[in-house]
């Protein structure tokens, strides 16, 4: 954990005169970095300001010569030479008059067919604002408000816990249309999402990816600065500022991290010092074929070291209380998205890739062992066992999984016109034959809503007042499974248009009266999420949730319940996909007693008819559905009940 306020560091500071041999780099941490086991490399390599000067290092083995380049020198290569650090590969020296806020890169001459390049610091910590691509000598100092948050999170990030996760991306949640249509800075969106995100009860805010990347339109996963957030929208503190601004107001912040894959821009990490240094050189194991991008070569130790410093240092300096890790499934199979003869098969004649999995079971050792109290949590979109299990038990040790197949059915589902929806209930069902196999979050993700595929409330069938209905059931769906809950932005409030990373949502639909129901639906949703534990204490436990009914396929119904570790903690959910009321619906209880309709998707504020049950039933003592037990109901069109049992 960062401290409060961290003093300007200045370990062994040399005399002016001694300033060439001054070194923040011992034996040690070349023998560590070589066997890949130093995971806090950002302590050491990059640049790293002290009086009259900062210190410069880098890791190029396969280089004959490298010197740092910048404004401090007019750009000349032979200016500040770097000496090397012993046989580690590691090229390091220190420059007076290299002072904070000064531009530079890293000069590389290789080994190897006269290759020359001008490189951005792999550990750099702030960089030019894209399209220019230079590093910037900086500092992380900071003075830290949120510790009243980081004593507290570990039971806000636990799995018995409420995690309900509103999902962003900062360039496009919000812009200003009378400064040319521009961006909020990370102290501007501070303020105005807290409230926001306060408003609408989500517990966490998920960014995509903050870290720096040349390219806008990748929305941040090609990403080139694996230690910087993106100058965009600001300063490392000015980003510092909106978690810490968010922490204080009790919202959790999980970044996006993409260790998967990265941009063969020349600045960047790709044939580093003349040499495939990052990745692999074979393009049957180096390149993406779906992203055109370069996957790193994980059985390299010192990109393994790398990679795991780049998740610590999220979590370390900038406070982060979970990391998303994107494209797993990529990582874990030698042939994804490759046909015959275009993949080299493992050691053993198999598809997985083994040295992904030993780095990612790495990750999550060394995350967990340094940060107990954060989550780590995979999007994999296949049926890998124990991705969400502790590595001492033969799982990959993420904390949590995505859960993709849900997400698939449920959006296939919804999108068939309820007259049709009883041929492909199992769609509904399905998930329940594995739904406890993982830690899961359901997501409805930003995946989910580009390229063509349309908003969630565009791929609802039939006329506008039946698609607002049937997003008010998806939600309320999502909020009523077993697993956490992921929105991405707009989603809460029903934007029409599908997402566009170059403008804002359509924040002006608010304006009617159906959006503004929706928010308002979503709002109740993670309250009721939040204050009952029989949504939310059981969601990775089987024992949290049994069928009442799952096999009415002719109404289109379903119902089943959710309950706490609290006896007779019980909560009825029943859905209804069809726009045709049931009048004298019954559904088998297990208690005796008063029932409360504690929400309802059809109610009026919501926007809907106002289809429902007055709030309140009596179960009746006549067995059905297996039960001693049952109430005879009313259910709305279109709609969902959460009922609890008095």
């Amino acid at each position: 954990m960062t401290p409060r306020k961290k003093p300007a560091s200045q370990p062994n500071q040399p005399a002016p005169e001694d300033q060439g041999n001054f070194s923040l780099i011992s034996r040690d941490d070349l023998h560590l970095f070589n066997e890949g086991r130093h995971f806090r490399l950002y302590e050491k390599l990059g640049a790293h300001l002290h009086k009259d000067g900062a210190f410069f290092a880098v890791w190029a083995p396969n280089a004959e010569r490298v010197s740092v380049i910048g404004d401090f020198n007019n750009w000349n290569k032979d200016s500040h030479p770097l000496k090397p650090c012993q046989r580690s590969g590691i090229w390091e020296g220190f420059v007076a008059g290299a002072a904070k806020g000064a531009l530079y890169k890293y000069h590389i001459e290789s080994k190897y067919n006269s290759y020359t390049v001008d490189k951005t610091d792999p550990l750099g910590i702030y960089s030019e604002q894209s399209p220019r691509t230079a590093s910037i000598v900086w500092d992380t100092d900071y003075f830290w408000e949120d510790q009243a948050w980081m004593a507290s999170r570990k039971a806000v990030n636990s799995l018995t816990s409420p995690i309900s996760i509103y999902e962003v991306h900062i360039g496009s949640w919000m812009r200003v249309p009378e400064e040319n249509n521009r961006a909020l800075t990370y102290r501007e969106l501070a303020p105005k999402l807290a409230e926001y995100v306060l408003k609408l009860g989500f517990t966490h805010i998920e960014f995509m990816p903050i870290m720096e990347h040349p390219f806008t339109g990748s929305w941040g996963y090609q990403i080139t600065g694996y230690f910087a957030p993106t100058s965009r929208f600001g300063t490392p503190q000015d980003f510092m500022y909106l978690v810490d601004y968010l922490h204080q107001k009790g919202i959790g912040v999980i970044l996006d991290w993409v260790p998967s894959h990265f941009p063969d821009d020349e600045h960047g990490l790709s044939f580093f010092d003349g040499t495939h240094l990052f990745e692999h050189a074979d393009p049957r194991l180096g390149l993406h074929p779906d992203w055109d991008s370069l996957i790193f070569n994980y059985g390299r130790k010192e990109v393994q070291a790398f990679l795991i410093s780049s998740a610590l240092y999220w979590l370390d300096k900038y406070h982060a209380d979970g990391l998303r890790v994107d494209a797993v499934a990529s990582m874990l199979y030698l042939d994804y998205s490759r046909k015959e003869g275009e993949w080299i098969p493992n050691k053993f004649g198999g598809r997985e890739n083994l040295e992904a999995m030993d780095f990612l079971k790495s990750f999550n050792q060394q995350v967990y062992l340094n940060y107990p109290d954060v989550q780590t949590i995979a999007e994999e979109s296949t049926s890998w066992p124990m991705v969400s299990r502790p590595t001492y038990v033969g799982g990959l040790g993420f904390g949590l999984k995505w859960d993709m197949g849900w997400m698939h059915d449920t959006l296939k589902y919804f999108s068939i016109d309820p007259l049709y929806r009883k041929y492909d209930q199992n769609k509904l069902t399905f998930r329940f034959l594995y739904a406890f196999s993982e830690n899961f979050v359901m997501p409805l993700s930003h995946d989910e809503v580009v390229h063509g595929k349309s908003s969630l409330l565009s791929k609802m069938p039939d006329r506008d007042e039946h698609k607002i209905a049937n997003l008010r059931l998806l939600l309320g769906y999502l909020f009523a499974q077993p697993g956490k809950k992921l929105l991405f932005m707009g989603g809460e409030f029903g934007q029409w248009r599908e997402w566009n990373h170059d403008q804002s949502l359509e924040w002006d639909l608010l304006n009617y009266a159906p959006h503004v129901g929706l928010q308002q639906w979503t709002a109740d949703l993670n309250r009721v999420y939040r204050e009952e534990k029989a949504l939310h204490e059981l969601d990775c436990d089987h024992a949290g949730f049994k069928w009442v009914d799952l096999s009415d396929v002719e109404h289109s119904t379903i119902s089943f319940i959710r309950r706490s570790q609290t006896v007779n903690d019980t909560i009825l959910v029943v859905c209804n996909f069809t726009p045709v009321p049931r009048i004298n619906y019954r559904i088998g209880v297990p208690h005796y007693g008063e029932w409360l309709e504690i929400l309802n998707s059809d109610a009026k504020e919501y926007g809907g008819s106002g289809c429902g049950n007055l709030g309140r039933l009596t179960a009746e003592s006549k067995h059905f559905h297996r039960q001693p037990y049952s109430l005879n109901l009313t259910l709305p069109p279109l709609g969902i009940l959460f009922l609890k049992h008095a």
